[in-house]
């Protein structure tokens, strides 16, 4: 059993639509595939795996780096023995081979693509879908059937007017999610309040809607908006300020005592554990974002669990960003708390499996070995023409 190639290639994810830090007229995204020699139903094992939104491509990093490691180690040396398949935690470390500590920026974006792809090989050479495989290995074999999820829209974009903002939420209603998320930060603060008025006139209750900021806030413009805010009960105020600010984010506790969000843009198990400490966040009411790939991968997002739970969170806390498969099946095989959603941007890299519909804001997942690729076809056609082609 072994690694035979990984190849990765470029896909374009540009929309016209912008959040309050940046436009997606070019936004891309690296697609992963990890060519095993192992063969299911007459053809090799091909594991695949793709980087969230907001980050770019990853090639060059993964040829200039990281491909290399896994290709000149030992193959015996990335088995795993007990279970007789690839070994993600001794690929993990090939492929951090001669990198320093911290300073993560987009190294763990490409770690991370390519160690998604791993574990949809590895759940493939199983035989299982990936969430029961992991809930075999890590909670006694209790998975959760079905996933809350959130439908998270509300870009900004040239022309858009109030009208359209709310169709768009209705939309989301109609096709069965429960909350949906909308952008602020990039309008003043008197038009954002409108556009809140005007989604609150559609879901019809704060709980229903959450806001995101982006990172784009100052101290004092974050106050501003959490005290404009607090009147509406929204079900959680995301991003307010820099990601890696937790004095901002930890002074903004005192003066919103209503749900919050953030971690989506922080990478590592190192930087979740300085969030957790001084951050002012509140196990009891806050939610934590953090992007498994974005973040090196599952490997990390395994010890970034642990650092939750030896600090008091549960890991239901936990509702990743990103809106992919890897994270809905990371959310039911580990217990997190629900998953993001991103029914109309990002094609074909956002939303879920055809056919399994969104039922009283929870989604279930495809009976399929993996991540579950397969099950999503226009995906689909993407990763198999790199990996078959």
């Amino acid at each position: 059993m072994r690694i035979v190639d990984i190849r990765e290639k470029t896909a374009s994810i540009a929309s016209p639509i912008a959040n309050a830090y940046i436009d997606f007229s070019k936004m891309t995204c690296s697609v992963v595939a990890v060519v095993t020699d192992v063969i299911r139903d007459g053809k090799p094992v091909i594991g695949y795996g793709f980087n969230s939104n907001g980050r770019y491509g990853q090639g060059a990093l993964m040829r200039d780096r990281f491909l290399a490691r896994v290709a000149e180690a030992e193959p015996d040396s990335l088995i795993d023995q007990d279970h007789d398949n690839l070994d993600p935690f001794a690929i993990w470390k090939a492929l951090m081979r001669n990198e320093k500590p911290g300073g993560h920026g987009e190294r763990s974006v490409a770690v991370g693509t390519i160690d998604m792809a791993v574990w949809d090989a590895v759940a493939k050479i199983e035989g299982k879908p990936l969430y029961k495989l992991l809930a075999e290995r890590y909670l006694d074999g209790v998975a959760d059937d079905k996933v809350w999820v959130y439908a998270a829209g509300g870009y900004y974009y040239p022309g858009k007017d109030h009208r359209q903002l709310q169709d768009e939420m209705r939309g989301y209603l109609d096709r069965g999610y429960r909350v949906v998320k909308m952008k602020i930060g990039a309008a003043s603060l008197e038009e954002d309040l409108s556009r809140i008025e005007a989604v609150l006139e559609v879901v019809g209750d704060g709980q229903r809607l959450a806001v995101d900021a982006n990172g784009r806030f100052d101290q004092d413009t974050a106050i501003a908006y959490a005290r404009a805010l607090k009147p509406y009960n929204l079900f959680w105020y995301e991003e307010a300020g820099d990601p890696l600010d937790y004095a901002l984010q930890a002074e903004l506790a005192n003066h919103y005592d209503l749900p919050m969000a953030t971690g989506e843009n922080l990478f590592s198990h190192q930087d979740a554990r300085n969030l957790l400490r001084y951050g002012g966040m509140l196990p009891e009411k806050d939610f934590l974002q953090f992007d498994c790939a974005l973040s090196y991968g599952l490997v990390e997002y395994l010890r970034t669990l642990d650092v939750m739970k030896d600090m008091g969170w549960s890991s239901r806390r936990v509702v990743p960003h990103g809106g992919h498969q890897m994270s809905l099946n990371i959310a039911a095989g580990l217990h997190l708390g629900g998953n993001e959603s991103y029914p109309d941007v990002f094609q074909p890299f956002g939303g879920f499996a055809d056919g399994i519909r969104v039922e009283d804001g929870y989604v279930g997942l495809p009976d399929v070995p993996g991540v579950g690729f397969e099950a999503k076809a226009k995906l689909y056609a993407v990763m198999r023409e790199l990996g078959e082609g």
